[in-house]
């Protein structure tokens, strides 16, 4: 006699044998926690330039409060809540681009290194090029957005040996004056001078300094948008028919100094200048539609800038897993 059997009672039976009786044991068993994360470097094709995104890792700010000045402590937990953010601690990305000209490998800022005066998740922009193949000896050009310790803290290692020996190095004369200026080593910048004065004073002779609108190294030339430090650069890349725009530290935020390009940032030399030099460099990007990549962005930091009706919007652009 046949007995027919329909999914409903396949699914009652499975209930009153147990799912073990049914399959074996082999459906209870579980697959261990990996506790990894894919290798944090970003490839992709800029004209005929191959520009390699490496990461020196989280870098957390803490609350907002005190750090971003010029709204209110309720305007900026909703812009934050609003996007899905924290209100609580404000964690910015590292995001150095290598280009690889075909003829000169060029790495824009160098992290944390050994500092920790943000914490343990940084400093790890050595590991993230070994995950990406590249070699520091292979750098040709180190170039410094400025002198702030989370952009040239990784030139020197913990005993002081510089990690990109057969490098030129490339930054504003006024921010390395600024910043490696003993006289301010009493002041509360101590901790910025001590840790640019270990990176830098080791490759002085090696070090040139770009002026502003210069095109010091094929396809790279210097805009200069002062505020955020006295000599504080952004760079634009051309390679073929493509740009793009390293904008350093223009911007630190992809909500809050987008949204309201006005505000302030505590680790401004001079936070009017910089609004000032933000809102100028913003607008002509967006004008112009150049992409452009944030060092403090999330990962991997670019895409491009639009205006709104106060401000500007960021559009990450999708990330390309095909070269």
């Amino acid at each position: 006699m046949t007995i027919p059997v329909s999914r409903r009672s396949l699914l009652a039976l499975g209930a009153g044998l147990g799912a073990s009786a049914m399959f074996g044991d082999s459906v209870l068993a579980k697959a261990p926690k990996l506790g990894t994360q894919s290798p944090y470097f970003h490839r992709m094709k800029v004209g005929d330039a191959e520009v390699t995104v490496v990461s020196d890792g989280p870098l957390p700010l803490g609350p907002p409060k005190g750090t971003f000045i010029g709204a209110s402590d309720d305007e900026i937990k909703k812009m934050l809540t609003d996007n899905f953010l924290s209100p609580d601690n404000i964690v910015l990305e590292q995001n150095s681009p290598i280009v690889n000209t075909g003829d000169k490998l060029i790495l824009f800022d160098t992290g944390m290194g050994t500092s920790q005066l943000f914490g343990p998740t940084t400093g790890r922009q050595q590991k993230s090029m070994m995950e990406a193949g590249i070699k520091p000896e292979d750098i040709d050009a180190v170039v410094f957005s400025h002198a702030h310790v989370d952009h040239i803290g990784g030139v020197v290692d913990a005993s002081g040996k510089v990690l990109f020996p057969n490098a030129q190095y490339y930054i504003a004369q006024n921010d390395f004056d600024y910043w490696t200026d003993e006289g301010k080593m009493g002041s509360p910048l101590k901790d910025f001078i001590v840790h640019a004065r270990k990176n830098l004073l080791p490759i002085r002779d090696r070090l040139v300094f770009y002026k502003d609108g210069e095109a010091f190294l094929p396809g790279v030339q210097a805009l200069g948008a002062p505020g955020h430090t006295v000599g504080h650069t952004m760079f634009m890349v051309t390679s073929g028919n493509k740009s793009f725009a390293f904008l350093g530290d223009l911007t630190h935020h992809q909500i809050l100094l987008m949204e309201k390009p006005r505000m302030e940032f505590s680790y401004d030399t001079d936070p009017k200048q910089a609004a000032e030099s933000r809102v100028k460099m913003l607008d002509m990007l967006a004008t112009n539609k150049i992409p452009v990549m944030s060092y403090h962005y999330p990962w991997p930091g670019y895409g491009h800038v639009v205006k709104t009706g106060e401000g500007f919007h960021y559009l990450p652009a999708p990330m390309e897993m095909l070269l």
